[in-house]
């Protein structure tokens, strides 16, 4: 009974270190925060992983941000950036050709507006991101915080991490949003994209907006999130290598085909091996560590001694 125990604890263990290894990371961050505390707070009660970025200059820029803090959440300031369009603008939004000096008294004051920030990611910029002197000397000040840079990639060419070089400002980037569009269902695309996305390259990270539509497919779909999929912080990642996708291999040329032995014929494969199914991986990971030395002191201290007759 002991040893039945045992080898099922065994296979508990090995099942959920492999699900642990193969999990993919997903970070969400939601934009825009402390201008609508009613959809806001609905985000609040999503998991805690879920993370916020606040407008400095929002009317509920402090009181949003303390609320996540207090809840355990990540903070970031959602710094106004310069876009290439012309659309309204927040206050002091940066400026490719503003001073670093400038840059420096906009970073300062938003700090002080939404406390308990460990990161920063940029409101529309792609002006701003795309210019790399003005990234240099947002980085520059940056340097001296203990802040993280998430780049929206508002523009497929940013410079944030050319213009992180040399400082210690360390730089990931989005990789989905998930409300381009406020249709449920294109949200919900989205949402599945960045799942995906996770599960291929191992992490994503999918940034939305406090609109009606995203927090009600938000609060849908994230009980739902698939086995192999955890939610994160985005400080999480920061530490993540992305390799490049490999290079495929040419296909070799057809080389004339070489048999000393005339009347052999290749041997060819006419029908697909069995699929292997997880059940009987684990049963082959189980056999092989069966009889590993420290599996078998285990199984020797756990297994009962006869007891000596009394005295």
């Amino acid at each position: 009974m002991l040893r039945k125990k045992f080898d099922t604890a065994l296979l508990l263990i090995l099942l959920f270190a492999s699900a642990g290894v193969n999990a993919g990371k997903l970070a969400i961050v939601i934009d825009d925060f402390g201008y609508r505390p009613r959809e806001e707070n609905q985000v609040l009660a999503m998991p805690k992983a879920v993370s916020i970025a606040v407008l400095p200059n929002a009317p509920h820029a402090a009181e949003m941000a303390t609320k996540a803090h207090q809840q355990g959440r990540e903070v970031l300031i959602h710094l106004p950036m310069a876009p290439l369009s012309k659309q309204p603008l927040e206050r002091d939004t940066l400026r490719p050709d503003m001073s670093r000096d400038e840059i420096g008294r906009i970073i300062r004051d938003a700090v002080n507006k939404v406390p308990y920030a460990v990161g920063l990611n940029n409101h529309m910029g792609s002006a701003m991101t795309s210019s790399l002197g003005g990234m240099q000397n947002v980085m520059q000040v940056l340097n001296h915080y203990p802040f993280y840079f998430l780049d929206s990639m508002t523009i497929g060419n940013s410079q944030s991490r050319q213009a992180a070089a040399g400082t210690n400002v360390k730089v990931i980037k989005r990789n989905v949003f998930l409300d381009d569009t406020a249709n449920e269902a294109d949200i919900r695309q989205q949402f599945n994209r960045a799942i995906a996305l996770a599960r291929r390259n191992g992490s994503a990270i999918a940034i939305g907006h406090p609109h009606p539509n995203t927090v009600r497919v938000l609060q849908q779909m994230l009980p739902g999130l698939p086995g192999d999929i955890v939610l994160v912080r985005p400080s999480m990642l920061l530490n993540e290598t992305y390799a490049p996708a490999p290079t495929p291999w040419p296909k070799p040329l057809p080389a004339k085909p070489r048999n000393p032995f005339r009347g052999v014929p290749q041997c060819i494969v006419k029908e697909a091996p069995p699929p292997v199914y997880a059940d009987a991986m684990f049963k082959a990971i189980f056999s092989s560590l069966n009889e590993t030395p420290w599996i078998i002191i285990i199984r020797h201290h756990l297994t009962p001694r006869p007891v000596p007759p009394a005295r």
